[in-house]
């Protein structure tokens, strides 16, 4: 049985740039080219290129860091990819720089000290960015501010022009790519979460699949996603409390054949009990994750030629 990735010759190309951090490119994308299946894995928020000048105005930065951070997600996804051949876009900026999950208007403009805003076209915050969670990030649950003072808007402008604007540009790419090849592509938009706590102390989901309500994937694909979960004995969740976000929001258009979904992974499922480094469940979270774009690969060749079924087992296995 052959591994996807052996079809395709692999290539690994990178763009945009992080302010303060010359020579590291705000993301880079690996995989087969052509496409080997029709998934492809993009990693937004876990990005550790941190610039001297952004630690110094962060208030807690190796705590905040954490917290921000989907703490090695990229890890997961990158070995992943290499056994499925799915291909790969990995953010290199921190969240803190920028969320790439965020719409470039979604701003808290009082860090930006525009407390006038015009009623029509002018500096409007929306509830998520009010509640410290917007394109630059300003506050945490459980450490507070992030940062020691206002930013400048220039600031702003640069990291829109160099990461995000970049790192979208090239996953609407990809993701034509994909289709380009296959007739369909599938994004699965990796996160991880803290652990879930239900109420009388019973475990939560450690995985929540997000498709904005059925709005940005095919309802059989997220069966099938489901189903795997079941088999494995993993207890997932479907869009609560994660539904998805811009990603999904922005490149999902399933009446065309591109379909979405965002996955968030219980932290503690793959890191250490700190929740820091790799800890002894990320071998079989891998594994996990590679049977499922596998299976989502093959119920993606099924919509592609009008079965809508799961069979396709060369390119699958």
């Amino acid at each position: 049985m052959r591994d996807a990735a052996t079809d395709s010759d692999s290539r690994k190309w990178a763009g945009g740039r992080i302010p303060g951090t010359p020579g590291i490119p705000a993301y880079a994308r690996s995989g087969p080219q052509p496409s080997a299946i029709p998934v492809f894995l993009a990693v937004p928020h876990a990005g550790r290129a941190y610039p001297d000048s952004l630690l110094k105005t962060m208030r807690h930065p190796e705590t905040a860091a954490l917290k921000l951070e989907d703490r090695y997600v990229d890890r997961l996804a990158r070995s992943v990819a290499a056994v499925t051949g799915a291909g790969l876009l990995v953010a290199n900026a921190p969240r803190a720089m920028i969320d790439l999950n965020r719409a470039p208007d979604d701003v808290d403009w009082d860090m930006f000290g525009k407390s006038e805003r015009p009623q029509q076209g002018g500096y409007i915050t929306s509830r998520r960015a009010r509640g410290g969670l917007g394109l630059i990030p300003r506050r945490v649950p459980g450490i507070g501010e992030l940062w020691k003072h206002q930013h400048a808007e220039a600031e702003l402008n640069a990291r829109i022009c160099d990461i995000h604007a970049p790192y979208h540009a090239c996953l609407s790419e990809s993701l034509a790519d994909v289709q380009d090849r296959w007739g369909v592509a599938v994004l699965l938009d990796l996160h991880s979460m803290p652990p879930i706590q239900r109420r009388g102390g019973l475990a939560g989901p450690e995985f929540v699949l997000g498709d904005r309500f059925g709005a940005s994937c095919h309802g059989g694909l997220v069966a099938s996603a489901f189903a795997h979960f079941h088999e494995n004995d993993r207890l997932a969740a479907h869009n609560r409390p994660y539904s998805g976000g811009y990603i999904l929001e922005r490149h999902a258009a399933p009446e065309v054949g591109l379909h979405a979904m965002q996955l968030e992974i219980d932290r503690s499922a793959y890191l250490d009990s700190r929740l820091a480094e790799p800890g002894e469940g990320f071998a079989n979270v891998v594994e996990l994750l590679i049977g499922l774009v596998r299976r989502l690969a093959a119920s993606a060749s099924g919509l592609a030629d009008g079965r809508g079924d799961t069979r396709w087992p060369e390119a699958a296995e």
